[in-house]
């Protein structure tokens, strides 16, 4: 009996389900599944190597939140999360996945000072976004905007919460948290949020036409 693939599906999966749909056995499905979870976890720690850092503010500029919901968009949220818990343990165990920094310390030390609700926010935010993807958000682009700037929100409570009351090191208040964390940053991300989301509706579009039959004319 020929093999069938499993045509697409609207909703509850996503893209990576379909990415594996027809894979020659189970191993093989769980092998592309855990490959592209430790890709996205790569990509997160060589995105934090790109930063810059402002002079009024201890958080570092990064590409990371933007890549963080896209690679969750298309591992789906469970996948998504834990790409992000294996990063920030990559980072807790003394591997160069922060963002490098003059004046943060690398491993559990990072996740303790200013840039550490953020940073614990990863996996959250990449669930949040994972969930809104697998229910059809990434296949449009105005919703697949709707389910990256549910992610990014995610991460500006994590880092403004945290500096103003969380910090081990001291709360500096809510105003002043809003200052060092979330102003700087936030026209920035929403742009890139703006352009990241034309990413997955893309992709989606290059799956579909990849699978659909071709029809000769003769």
């Amino acid at each position: 009996m020929p093999h069938v693939r499993a045509p697409l599906v609207t909703y509850d999966s996503s893209l990576l389900d379909h990415m594996v749909v027809g894979a020659e056995s189970a191993a093989a499905s769980t092998a592309i599944r855990a490959a592209s979870v430790l890709f996205v976890t790569a990509l997160t720690a060589a995105a934090a190597q790109v930063a810059f850092h402002l002079p009024f503010t201890p958080v570092p500029f990064t590409l990371q939140p933007m890549l963080v919901v896209v690679g969750a968009a298309a591992l789906g949220a469970r996948l998504g999360a834990i790409s992000q818990l294996l990063y920030l343990g990559l980072g807790v165990l003394g591997f160069q996945a922060f963002a490098p920094s003059a004046i943060l310390p690398q491993g559990l030390g990072r996740l303790l000072g200013p840039t550490g609700g953020f940073l614990l926010a990863y996996p959250l935010a990449a669930f949040v976004a994972g969930w809104f993807a697998e229910r059809g958000f990434d296949r449009r682009y105005l919703t697949s905007v709707l389910a990256m700037l549910a992610g990014q929100a995610v991460f500006f409570i994590g880092g403004v919460s945290w500096l103003a009351w969380l910090m081990p090191a001291g709360p500096i208040g809510f105003e002043a948290a809003l200052n060092a964390a979330f102003y700087p940053f936030v026209l920035a991300d929403v742009v890139k949020v703006f352009c990241a989301a034309a990413v997955l509706p893309a992709l989606w579009g290059f799956v579909g036409s990849a699978r659909r039959p071709k029809i000769r004319k003769y």
